[in-house]
């Protein structure tokens, strides 16, 4: 089992009629910017436990569990809207650091939301790191239509219980599905992994700590002229930071790719893009030690 070198204490926040759960690695002081970092779809904050570990300096880290995620649960919801991870973040910051910037990490979804954050509160982000939040494709209004009527026959399919999670017979399963999606996974890490990932039911199954409802299309078009205005307003530094593996390619087969990324990011005033390599999108996982170089330099 992977042994932790820096522990992290669990905190449960209330924040917009949730109690949200926040993993804390370190202790605020003088001149010490605090560290936000924020997870992907279908993670969990303990998911940069490594990174943390690999981190040089005594950082004072704030990691949430998003809103359906880890032990933050959101009983009563049937489907998540973008927007609320926003309003999330900034009563968190507003609790963590009121009055005060962060440096602030997101990785794959929670990636767009520190791009789209940044721009929508530039003031309150000293530092900016994008870990492969590239967005989506562009969409046009003929599609709005369509996207509706998934959205609904998706909320009648979850009702249903047809889109419910696999569970699985132990921890060392869950293991094995974590190596099966990414296959530089360690077998210390994945155990250990495992038991942060998921929980254990009361027959002895194992869940995903992940709503279902997170799998349902958003009914929204993702507004691509929107996005570029709010980029345009990252007045901070930002760092966006891409793994060696395309995984644009493996997802949209060409409908988006890394040119049309790295053409939206020309707008952002400050950006610097970096790359990791020998590893795939789960970067804090397969590079921990690098990417934790690269964002202390980044944020020194």
């Amino acid at each position: 089992m992977y042994q932790v070198r820096r522990p992290h204490q669990s905190q449960f926040v209330s924040i917009r009629n949730l109690d949200y759960h926040v993993q804390v690695w370190g202790e605020p002081g003088p001149g010490k910017v605090p560290l936000v970092m924020v997870h992907g779809w279908m993670d969990v904050a303990a998911s940069y436990q490594f990174v943390v570990d690999a981190f040089s300096e005594d950082h004072y880290i704030i990691a949430p569990d998003w809103r359906g995620y880890g032990r933050t649960r959101a009983p009563l919801a049937d489907n998540y809207w973008f927007p609320d991870y926003l309003a999330d973040l900034d009563f968190l910051l507003d609790h963590y650091a009121p009055g005060q910037q962060v440096n602030l990490v997101g990785h794959s979804m929670g990636g767009n939301v520190v791009m789209l954050y940044g721009g929508v509160r530039p003031e309150r982000i000293r530092r900016l790191v994008n870990l492969e939040g590239f967005g989506m494709p562009a969409t046009i209004p003929a599609q709005a239509p369509g996207r509706f009527a998934t959205w609904m026959d998706e909320l009648k399919k979850l009702h249903a219980g047809e889109m419910d999670l696999k569970a699985y017979d132990s921890a060392d399963g869950v293991a094995r599905r974590l190596m099966k999606t990414n296959p530089r996974l360690s077998q210390e890490k994945a155990d250990w992994l495992a038991r942060h990932w998921a929980a254990e039911n009361a027959d002895g199954s194992w869940s995903i700590l992940g709503e279902p409802a997170h799998k349902v299309t958003n009914a929204q078009l993702y507004r691509v002229e929107e996005v570029m205005a709010i980029y345009q307003r990252l007045t901070m530094p930002v760092l966006a930071v891409e793994a060696s593996d395309n995984s644009l390619d493996m997802w949209w087969k060409g409908q988006y790719t890394l040119a049309e990324y790295h053409e939206r990011l020309k707008v952002v005033p400050q950006v610097e893009v970096a790359r990791i390599e020998d590893a795939g999108h789960m970067m804090h996982h397969d590079q921990p030690g690098v990417l934790a170089e690269r964002i202390e330099r980044f944020i020194r």
